[in-house]
């Protein structure tokens, strides 16, 4: 794919042009607080860079999962105040998105000014399956910025979905890819095509259902897989392991074990935990105790014994085969890291991380979260995706809307 640069635009001029800009403010709250603000401290380079040139930027963004009609709860106001604090240009926030507020304040935009549209999922057409109707959306988006439009996405974690302000606004508007979203491929590659080896990748996370296609795709293409989080539960399984209370996805097993039939005839190696921290209850302050993985049942809570972590044996082993690596992929928490007692896997991954000379990617959501949780900083890492389910996509090999729209 060959993309028009954030750079080609502002060569061309962007002073007094209204330019909207797809970010991505989707960030974890605490009610009004924003627990982690890595994506909106990824966003400002560019929203920087079109202020600077004296542009008047749109932002638009989501937050949650809404029902396509506003909820408080799901207002951008804790994200754009975050933006505001960190910003060295003038932002503001229309109380709606295309509405009476949005035009009121568009049209009073500045040079150099940035204003932040509410929550574009409050209008259920932008998630539309109808095309007229996302289209129809689209159409009053770019109808904020005049004549002379442009459009940047710069939301790397929304690439993946055919909304109206990904995909549709794109094929109104003169289109460039954001500096977030190039550096965001540029990084994909790296784990696709222009892979150095060995390549580790480690996997965690609740479901192996959510994984199943990035793990398809991966398997001779990895020298070695990682399994840890609630996932490795039904690996065990697979192996013919009783796994007590713990997270089981029973109708997952048959696919675990063709693939790990097929990792083996491939070339690539699956590690599967060794050792499993087990807990009496899912909670912060439950009693534990670590137990041979294919002894769960035998810990002294049996059959309701819940495994929350993997142990140290395999927390220590698998830091050794990422520190041998030249590239790993990590996406997804080996336990409950929300919980201190059942963090330390999780830590023991990201401090190997951070040790290793090779490349490391932090695959998004709640692995950016954990890390930033447990203490540890962004430039640690040799990249922090702002994108977990669209770099799942990616490595999956899916085609990505939002990437697809502005091939040029």
């Amino acid at each position: 794919m060959t993309f028009h640069t954030l750079n080609e635009l502002i060569a061309d001029g962007v002073r007094g042009r209204y330019v909207l800009v797809r970010s991505d403010l989707n960030v974890p709250l605490d009610g009004s607080t924003v627990t982690d603000d890595g994506r909106i401290k990824a966003s400002l380079p560019v929203l920087a860079k079109l202020t600077d040139a004296g542009a008047r930027v749109l932002v638009t963004a989501h937050l949650g999962r809404p029902k396509g009609a506003p909820e408080e709860k799901y207002s951008l106001k804790p994200a754009v105040s975050r933006l505001a604090e960190l910003a060295s240009f003038k932002v503001s926030l229309a109380d709606d998105t295309v509405g009476t507020s949005a035009q009121e304040l568009a049209a009073g935009l500045q040079d150099g000014q940035a204003l932040v549209l509410e929550n574009v999922r409050f209008d259920a057409r932008e998630t539309s399956k109808d095309d007229a109707e996302r289209g129809a959306f689209a159409d009053e988006l770019v109808g904020l910025t005049g004549a002379n439009g442009a459009f940047v996405d710069d939301a790397f974690g929304a690439v993946h979905r055919k909304h109206a302000s990904v995909f549709d606004v794109a094929t109104r508007l003169p289109s460039y890819q954001g500096d977030l979203v190039r550096t965001e491929v540029e990084v994909l590659r790296k784990l696709t095509t222009e892979t150095q080896r060995p390549y580790v990748v480690v996997l965690g996370g609740s479901k192996v259902s959510d994984k199943l296609a990035v793990i398809d795709n991966l398997i001779g293409k990895a020298d070695t897989i990682l399994v840890g989080g609630g996932m490795l539960f039904t690996f065990l399984a697979a192996a013919g392991y009783k796994v007590a209370a713990s997270l089981l996805e029973e109708d997952q097993i048959p696919v675990v074990q063709e693939y790990l039939k097929r990792a083996a005839d491939s070339g690539t190696e699956f590690v599967v935990p060794t050792d499993v921290v087990v807990a009496s209850k899912f909670a912060a302050d439950a009693e534990a105790e670590t137990v041979r993985a294919e002894s769960i049942e035998d810990s002294s809570f049996g059959s309701r014994g819940i495994g929350l972590d993997i142990g140290p044996e395999s927390a220590a082993e698998f830091a050794e085969r990422i520190k041998g690596a030249k590239t790993v992929f990590w996406n997804g928490p080996m336990g409950v890291f929300e919980f201190p007692a059942f963090a330390a896997g999780t830590k023991a991954i990201a401090q190997s991380l951070t040790e290793t000379d090779g490349f490391t990617v932090v695959g998004g959501g709640d692995s950016a979260a954990a890390v930033r949780t447990l203490g540890f900083a962004d430039d640690q890492f040799g990249h922090i995706s702002t994108g977990g389910g669209a770099s799942l996509e990616y490595l999956e090999g899916k085609d990505l809307p939002g990437l697809s729209v502005l091939d040029r």
